[in-house]
């Protein structure tokens, strides 16, 4: 019988996939011996923090529920009834703690309004204008760091797609044979908050290629 084969690459996002702190404290422009503009990289820090903590405010409940971190999105499900919430006004149920099992329900429905907003993309979040300042900053930051950002994405497909980059030029024994089918799945470890950390996957293109059930806090 054919075997199917999945290959999960673990991947760390903070200075590895993206680059913030070391932009925000000037560490990266320290690293290339006073070539890079610091004040730039930390402006360009601040922008991306500024970015994330309204996004974050504004769209993702953060402030509503940073209180009650989960590691995924689905850690609440078993409060979540399936109710339609088309109409649902999160800003009246009056969630508050104790985190009893009804405020742990109301949570659970922003939990799952999360993962729509997440799977639609920021396309569907930002108007044409912040769009438009969004890839701005981005390409601005991507050239700042000479492709750092463009540069893993670009690996990341590599790695789902199975066709560009082999398991041996990444250090992993091939485990592939003719009679073997292969998946690849992509896994996010970070030791920031579940919100943030799902908002910098969007703000920084990830999206596509990390779904909000694989990421690990």
């Amino acid at each position: 019988m054919d075997a199917t084969l999945t290959k999960v690459f673990i991947w760390d996002m903070d200075e590895t996939l993206i680059l913030l702190k070391s932009l925000l404290n000037g560490t990266f422009a320290q690293s290339f011996n006073d070539l890079k503009d610091a004040d730039k990289g930390v402006q360009i820090g601040r922008m991306w923090e500024n970015h994330i903590l309204n996004v974050c405010d504004e769209c993702f409940f953060y402030e509503q529920i940073e209180n009650n971190n989960t590691p995924f999105l689905d850690a609440l499900k078993q409060y979540d009834d399936g109710r339609d919430l088309s109409d649902y006004e999160f800003d009246r149920d009056e969630l508050c703690p104790p985190f009893d099992d009804l405020s742990l329900k109301k949570i659970a429905y922003r939990h799952r309004a999360i993962a729509h907003k997440y799977e639609e993309g920021l396309q569907n979040i930002f108007d044409k204008e912040l769009l438009r300042v969004w890839d701005e900053l981005y390409d601005m930051t991507d050239e700042y760091t000479d492709r750092w950002l463009s540069s893993a994405r670009v690996l990341l497909e590599q790695c789902s797609s199975g066709k560009e980059v082999s398991t041996s030029s990444l250090g992993l024994a091939s485990l592939d044979s003719a009679d073997t089918k292969s998946e690849h799945v992509n896994i996010l470890v970070t030791s920031g908050s579940l919100i943030p950390s799902l908002v910098k996957c969007l703000l920084f293109r990830l999206d596509n290629l990390i779904t909000h059930g694989n990421g690990l806090i």
